[in-house]
């Protein structure tokens, strides 16, 4: 951990690099008790610098040195400065070759950042700033160099020697050991660099791209996974031979490698040919995996693989630029599952995971813009708004100027920016020439934090059959007195017949009818603006933001009939099942209104829309287990002011209860109907029967007299071939506490003790419950002989299940959820500040409660802001969600 005081980078601060690299070559001596670093720096004074100093300066962490050399002099200590983040060496000439040694300890290495040990493995983590902790280096994003990398380990232990490109050279070495080299011939910066060592097995492929190039593709894992990879190795071919098809980028090695590890901070890493990925993102069987987990190994996998073009070929010039790899590649990688997949399913849950994760965050004290102005610790801007936000931007672009156009801007940004480290604007500027558009106000969306509210007024007029839309923007961030600047939003829309739901021609005031389209982009570029559409009959359902076409809060005049008939009749898939979300919304806080004289009821409307949308036939089974989901927790409380979270947990569940008193017959029809026998498989129509099965059964789980959907589940349990199954009956039963759940959770524990994913889900499922005593099961599964509390995939399962997804009791009236939080940060911070500054951010929100819960979390936040030696990345959540 770093002695110096906590400083913040600006963007406003950056300047070109003083000294490039060139070509470096890396030596690593493996030993079981230390690690040797020999590294080969040539270096050129860069003409781009904007100082006339001389002196190097190279970042380095932990790293202890044993040799500098200066174009083969050996430098003295007095000829050079090396403190606790930093090696100085003055007067340095205009090209040098630098050579240093240094001694690290990967087997001590507890913060998964740079060399590390995971299980009996070495790996790398260096993104963002892990590679400084490996050697001196010029620790930043545009520092592009050509490496070379030759690795020496025991030949037992370490069988299998791993770098980025391609492999030139190996062979014996004394004392059994061994040495391969490996040589990647495209400039990259320091945080692709990969290094993999150990007894791994391989799980192999082959890709012929477009181009005639033959590519081995490799999956490496531990030996006792091989029988795990082939989904992974599919979705891999999937990927590449979309990214040929959608965006005409093909693959430049000839190897292509994946290696799964136990122990990851994050999902997985997109090193240049050498992939490191979370084992749970790779490893996938019926027993092992859910239809979800197959679903997001086949997307994280495409995400990685894309990354290839979006963000190693072109990689950002700093880290404020890190939405222009990141949101671009999700964005792709989104793009990709709606087209492996289904659109309309994919865009709500993209829409979902913004609305649980990126809105809020935009509405906190810790929003920033989805390029930000500054940071402390830049691990901590790994954010929904960088990512899934700087997404919705670039989808925004692609719907302004079109599919085709959008193509031929990335073709244009592609070719122009390969090999470089470039910024945001680079890539609007390429979309911009091929537009011939002016893009400068929409580039707002990069630089503004907060979430738009369109707020739109309607007026039809019978006589004139006009319809006068007038939609006022407003965007306000945490904290701002005053409003952003206006932004340029695309705002899709239809109008519905209201009666037969179906779209009517759209004509613009002045335009000529003939030409009407029925469904229209109106792009809403000022405070205030009003569209005026004539030749209606009658008044129309208004249609707006299909498509979820840009990420706002809409405030829209619809009465809970309207909204009930979208949900019903809509024809955007987006909208109908949004107008089911917003009417369970309005139905949920009017809970918070109820007195003991006019007690919270249930509107008889709303059961029968849900009733109606049960029983439709024009919604395939995965839409309809959307279609009919209510809103979560999270997000009630994110829509109210002074949110008791018990009370609209216990709302919501009276809810539930009564939809399934009403519906019970349709739901246990739709639970038989959509049962599936035989082998398991992967096919779509499939994966969505069981969505549907497995939420009818856990809404059956409502009902007051629980009997029979009980023995539903544990049937289900029981005669489950596949984890998607028994996860769907087992989890209804442990959160309902039935007597059930226990001799089946003792079953699974004993069947999944040597699976670790598998027992994460275990440990996950208990850590989620809604009971009174959750907490206490929490502690008591942190004592657990399987809870690793240094391992992120057992932390997550287990504290951040609780933090972040049992709201209701993490929150809990008397505040003892805020003090476990407490010291679950004292005791991970000094090991691993990543995943612990994750943890503080599920009280940054405190605000939003009332005040009772509102005071111990503020108090909360304080102690922990007050640790000794708190890391920058826990210390910058918890100031900036104070201040």
């Amino acid at each position: 951990m770093s002695d110096k005081p906590k400083q913040i980078t600006r963007l406003a601060d950056y300047t070109p690099p003083v000294y490039r690299v060139e070509n470096v070559q890396l030596t690593f001596s493996l030993f079981e008790q230390e690690t040797r670093v020999r590294a080969r720096l040539e270096m050129i004074r860069n003409p781009e610098a904007a100082t006339t100093d001389t002196a190097l300066r190279l970042d380095g962490r932990d790293l202890e040195l044993l040799e500098l050399r200066l174009d083969g002099r050996l430098l003295p200590a007095e000829r050079y400065t090396l403190d606790s983040e930093q090696l100085v060496i003055p007067n340095v000439p205009e090209r040098f070759v630098l050579e240093s040694e240094t001694r690290i300890h990967p087997e001590k290495n507890l913060s998964l950042e740079g060399l590390y040990r995971s299980n009996r493995l070495y790996c790398t983590q260096c993104e963002a700033e892990g590679f400084r902790k490996i050697t001196f280096y010029p620790d930043r994003p545009d520092v592009m160099a050509r490496f070379t990398v030759r690795i020496e380990a025991d030949q037992t232990a370490c069988p299998v020697l791993l770098s980025n490109g391609n492999r030139i050279q190996a062979g014996p070495l004394p004392d059994n050991r061994h040495f391969v080299l490996w040589e990647d011939p495209h400039p990259k910066p320091c945080y692709l660099f990969a290094l993999v060592a150990g007894d791994l097995a391989c799980h192999a492929g082959h890709f012929t791209t477009r181009s005639g190039r033959a590519v081995e593709l490799q999956i490496w894992v531990e030996p006792e996974n091989i029988t795990k990879c082939q989904h992974a190795l599919e979705s891999l071919h999937k990927a590449m031979t979309w990214d040929e098809e959608r965006f005409g980028c093909e693959y430049d090695l000839d190897l292509y490698m994946i290696v799964a590890v136990n122990d990851f901070n994050s999902g997985a890493m997109e090193n240049k040919g050498l992939n490191i990925f979370n084992a749970q993102y790779v490893l996938a069987d019926p027993e092992t995996a859910t239809d979800g987990n197959y679903e997001d190994i086949e997307s994280v996998i495409a995400h990685e693989y894309f990354h290839n073009w979006t963000g190693n070929r072109v990689t950002c010039r700093d880290w404020f630029q890190l939405s222009l790899k990141e949101g671009l590649t999700i964005f792709r990688d989104q793009e990709f599952s709606s087209d492996v997949g289904s659109r309309p399913v994919q865009r709500i849950r993209d829409v979902l995971r913004l609305r649980a994760a990126q809105f809020p965050e935009d509405a906190g004290p810790t929003a920033h813009p989805v390029r930000p102005d500054s940071y402390m610790e830049i691990n901590n801007f790994y954010t929904a708004t960088v990512y899934n936000k700087g997404a919705e931007v670039v989808r925004m672009l692609l719907t302004l100027i079109g599919r085709e156009t959008f193509r031929r801007g990335m073709d244009l940004y592609l070719r122009r920016h390969d090999g470089q480290a470039v910024t945001v604007e680079a890539f609007v500027q390429a979309m911009e020439e091929v537009s011939g558009r002016d893009l400068s106000a929409f580039q707002r969306w990069y630089h503004q934090p907060g979430t738009p509210e369109l707020t739109i007024r309607q007026q039809f007029d019978p006589d004139s059959a006009t319809l006068e839309l007038t939609v006022t923007q407003q965007c306000r961030a945490h904290g701002q007195s005053e409003p952003g600047l206006p932004l340029t939003i695309p705002l899709t829309m239809a109008l519905l017949d209201p009666a037969s739901g179906q779209p009517q021609p759209l004509i613009l005031e002045g335009e000529n009818p003939a030409s009407a389209p029925l469904e229209r982009v109106l792009e809403v570029t000022r405070p205030v603006e009003t569209f005026r559409f004539v030749g209606l009959t009658q008044a129309p359902v208004p249609s707006l933001l299909r498509g979820f076409s840009a990420p706002v809060k809409l405030i829209a005049p619809l009465s809970d009939a309207e909204l009930a008939f979208m949900w019903g009749q809509e024809n955007d898939p987006f909208n109908r099942w949004d107008a089911g979300q917003q009417l369970a919304l309005r139905i949920l806080l009017s809970s918070t209104s109820a007195t003991p004289e006019h007690p919270f009821t249930v509107p008889e409307m709303f059961l029968q829309a849900f009733a109606a949308t049960l029983e439709t036939t024009d919604l395939d089974p995965a839409m309809k287990s959307l279609a009919i989901g209510l809103p979560g927790l999270g997000l009630l409380i994110e829509a109210m002011e002074n949110a008791d979270p018990g009370a609209l947990f216990a709302a919501r569940e009276t809810v539930r209860q009564r939809l399934a008193e009403r519906c019970q017959e349709t739901l246990l029809r739709l639970y038989a109907e959509n049962q599936t026998p035989g082998p398991y498989t992967l096919e779509r129509a499939v994966i969505g029967k069981r969505a549907l099965k497995n939420f009818v059964l856990g809404l059956l789980m409502a009902l007051p007299d629980r009997e029979l959907p009980a023995r539903l589940a544990a049937e289900q349990v029981r005669q489950a071939n596949n984890i998607t199954d028994l996860m769907g009956g087992l989890v209804p039963l442990v959160h309902a506490g039935r007597p059930e759940a226990l001799p089946l959770l003792a079953e699974m524990e004993q069947r999944w003790q040597h699976n670790p994913l598998a027992m994460d889900k275990w440990f996950a499922i208990q850590a989620m419950v809604p009971l009174e005593d959750a907490l206490e099961r929490v502690q008591h599964l942190m004592v657990h002989p399987a809870y690793d509390a240094r391992n992120p995939n057992r932390i997550r399962a287990v504290v951040g299940t609780f933090c972040h997804g049992n709201l209701v009791r993490f929150h809990a009236a008397s505040g003892s959820g805020y003090r476990f939080l407490v010291e679950a940060i004292r005791d991970l911070d000094p090991h691993n500040p990543q995943i612990a500054a994750r943890l503080v951010s599920a009280l940054s929100r405190w605000r939003r409660f009332e005040p009772v819960r509102r005071a111990d979390m503020q108090s909360a936040l304080a102690e922990i802001a007050t640790l000794p030696g708190l890391s920058r990345n826990s210390h910058e959540i918890a100031s900036k969600s104070l201040a």
